[in-house]
């Protein structure tokens, strides 16, 4: 799935990377272009070169993190290798796994620490107080203003190292697995703000996002596609209901999501006859198993079974994942 490069807000042609002292690339041959507003998401098991990915959108590769790189990279309508961090930062953010790493502790309360950014860039006040409102809100903190960083729960520090690159105004947001440290109340708030900040006006308007992440039944909700890495290169991308059905998945180190899981279970065991692709979402799970083709099985009806047999209630199939 590419778009054109001259039209992407990420570019990658041909680009190949390896880190200093190792010989095995990696990032090996990646093309891909990702447009402006799209919702990227970056899936592989460990050491598939996920974070590299990110670090290398977001200008760290080989600014920080020399090595040998090759190929093009266009960011934001930037040559990253012919830039300068100093360049990239107003065009990309990046949030990275753990919010303390992100959190200045130079300030005292959320409200002075996404104003931290705008203040070193001399941001007038009135438009400062305004941006600050509106991603303080979109984030889902505005309540929680007055309040020292270090007084949050995991998932509101995240949000809140979110809304303090987002309030930059970048046009790539880049984040390196933000929910892994996360329970799934913290996961649940981090997609849901992400969301927001992306769908939104204003601020967030066009930002496209890449996100590397593990948790595919969120990433299956709310990505607009899906790329599979591994040993640094693109085995899959399209979107999440193709991406993420697909079985090939297990080879790549990957568990499907439990909806996929309990259809494909069910259609092994003779009790679903819907010819439509295999559900990723609960939301898609629950039209699965409820459609009417569901009693059309070709063994004869349900009722002519022995009581207690595997088929009597489809719904268990959700019931046990």
């Amino acid at each position: 799935m590419t778009s054109t490069p001259d039209l992407a807000a990420v570019s990658l042609q041909r680009l190949t990377y390896t880190y200093p002292a190792t010989d095995r690339p990696a990032l090996d041959d990646i093309t891909l272009d990702i447009p402006a507003g799209q919702f990227c998401a970056v899936v592989g098991r460990n050491g598939a070169g996920k974070s590299t990915l990110c670090y290398t959108v977001a200008g760290f590769v080989p600014h920080f993190y020399h090595g040998a790189l090759a190929g093009g990279l266009r960011v934001a309508g930037v040559d990253v290798p012919a830039a300068s961090l100093a360049a990239l930062a107003g065009r990309v953010g990046l949030v990275f796994a753990n919010p303390f790493n992100q959190i200045t502790g130079a300030r005292f309360t959320v409200r002075e620490e996404v104003a931290f950014g705008l203040e070193n860039l001399g941001v007038p006040r009135p438009e400062m107080s305004a941006r600050i409102d509106e991603v303080l809100a979109l984030a889902g903190l505005t309540g929680l203003a007055d309040r020292s960083p270090y007084a949050l729960s995991g998932g509101q520090q995240q949000r809140l190292a979110i809304a303090s690159v987002i309030v930059m105004r970048p046009q790539v947001l880049v984040l390196d697995e933000p929910t892994s440290q996360l329970d799934p109340v913290g996961t649940r708030e981090v997609f849901e703000a992400l969301h927001r900040l992306a769908r939104s006006g204003g601020a967030a308007a066009e930002t496209t996002v890449v996100l590397a992440e593990h948790k595919l039944e969120w990433i299956a909700v709310y990505a607009d596609r899906v790329i599979v890495l591994d040993r640094g290169r693109i085995v899959r991308d399209g979107p999440p209901a193709e991406v993420l059905a697909d079985p090939a998945l297990a080879d790549y180190g990957l568990t499907p999501t439990r909806y996929t899981a309990a259809a494909r279970l069910a259609a092994g065991r003779g009790l679903v006859f819907v010819d439509r692709p295999l559900p990723v979402t609960l939301e898609q799970a629950i039209t699965y198993f409820e459609d009417k083709r569901l009693s059309e099985n070709p063994l004869g009806p349900v009722s002519d079974r022995a009581p207690g047999s595997v088929g009597d209630r489809p719904e268990q199939f959700l019931d046990r994942f």
